[in-house]
């Protein structure tokens, strides 16, 4: 039995040492010195991901790390408290490692713009809470702050290369995508299909699941400590993360039954398996954040929290023939506020800043002029 597990920890330690080789050779690649841009969203996926680029550029000499590397997570500011409680501890030690190795890493996060985060959204503005078919969400939150950092590195030195987590085992949707992205002339590097002048690296794009739990759990973090609290924060979520998304193509990875834990407040999924499976390991805490989160998909579709109108003053219907409905009323937007800020209280941590509710009343005033004027005209 004994050699039979030295055997596994053998074969894992040769793939590990394989990828880690593939990085530091790409990194090295004289062909092109674009920077990088590593996805880093804190899951399994994109620290073994982030585990292997530290790795490489330590076993580079100094006077070739010369390619910049951005570790880049996103914050929708709605996300699951412990998974960007995580998240902050990990890029801490990232960026604190970095700068003492004298690493070229620069660990960034992005955030939505002010007047386009849930909350302004949602009950500034109305937007009914996202499901399959309007999940504007993701666009809004995800793709363009992390897409916009991308692009602000691809203008200054002409590319960028955008180093992703994504495997083939994750679903057969993925294994399609990345097939058909598959560059045939044997370099690592495909063409982003929505960022002119971005190119994508899967540098474990083969490993399975079990590879990535393995590698995980048999090699110290080279930024000090173990993987210990994401095994943790795994076994507490019952499963998986909310990927990185630069595209309205990979979006259908987040908010689904794959993906598991990323903003408490996703109405797209059916039941939050995340914030339960929380609460479940004890973290009682969390229960009025799911009954607000069920509560706010149940409205949606009530006629009597909706405007006739849309945004732009105009009635909408489908092929049909049927009515659609416009946001939530003015009415239904203070219900919403009032109830998140009494879940705030019980929680006893912000979930909304004073910007936001700020930023709400302004807009509670102008659709209120605005029904004001359809009704007198």
């Amino acid at each position: 039995m004994g050699e039979r597990t030295d055997v596994v920890e053998e074969s894992i330690a040769e793939r590990w040492r394989d990828i880690v080789r593939g990085i530091r050779d790409e990194y090295l690649d004289p062909t092109h010195r674009f920077p990088w841009v590593v996805g880093f969203s804190g899951g399994k996926d994109s620290t073994v991901v982030a585990h292997g680029v530290f790795e490489a550029l330590l076993s580079i000499p100094p006077s070739q790390r010369t390619r910049d590397v951005h570790i880049v997570s996103n914050d929708t500011l709605v996300e699951s408290p412990l998974v960007i409680s995580h998240l902050d501890r990990v890029t801490k030690h990232i960026d604190a490692a970095a700068r003492n190795l004298n690493l070229p890493i620069t660990v960034a996060r992005t955030h939505p713009e002010p007047d386009k985060t849930f909350w302004i959204l949602l009950i500034g503005k109305g937007y009914p809470s996202p499901n399959l078919t309007m999940r504007w969400c993701t666009d809004r939150l995800k793709i363009q702050p992390t897409s916009g950092y991308i692009k602000r590195n691809i203008s200054q030195f002409g590319a960028a290369i955008v180093v992703l987590g994504v495997r083939r085992d994750e679903s057969q949707t993925r294994q399609r995508s990345i097939d058909k992205r598959k560059n045939d002339r044997g370099s690592n590097l495909t063409p982003h299909t929505d960022l002119t002048g971005a190119f994508i690296y899967r540098p474990i794009v083969d490993l399975t699941t079990d590879d990535v739990w393995e590698i995980l759990g048999s090699f110290h973090t080279p930024w000090g400590g173990t993987h210990r609290d994401l095994f943790q924060l795994y076994r507490g979520a019952e499963g998986g993360e909310c990927p990185v998304v630069l595209s309205q193509n990979e979006a259908p990875g987040c908010g689904t039954k794959n993906s598991r834990f990323g903003c408490w407040t996703c109405t797209v999924v059916e039941k939050d398996k995340s914030l339960q499976g929380f609460i479940d390991s004890g973290n009682h805490h969390f229960k009025p954040l799911v009954e607000f989160r069920d509560w706010l998909k149940l409205i949606r579709n009530k006629p009597e929290m909706r405007q006739a109108h849309r945004r732009n003053g105009r009635l909408s219907f489908d092929v049909s023939g049927k009515h659609i409905p416009g946001p939530f009323t003015v009415q239904a937007r203070k219900q919403i506020l009032e109830y998140l800020l009494r879940v705030q209280k019980e929680f006893g941590a912000p979930l909304i800043t004073d910007a936001e509710l700020d930023l709400i009343y302004q807009f509670w005033t102008t659709d209120l002029q605005q029904e004001k004027g359809l009704a007198d005209g």
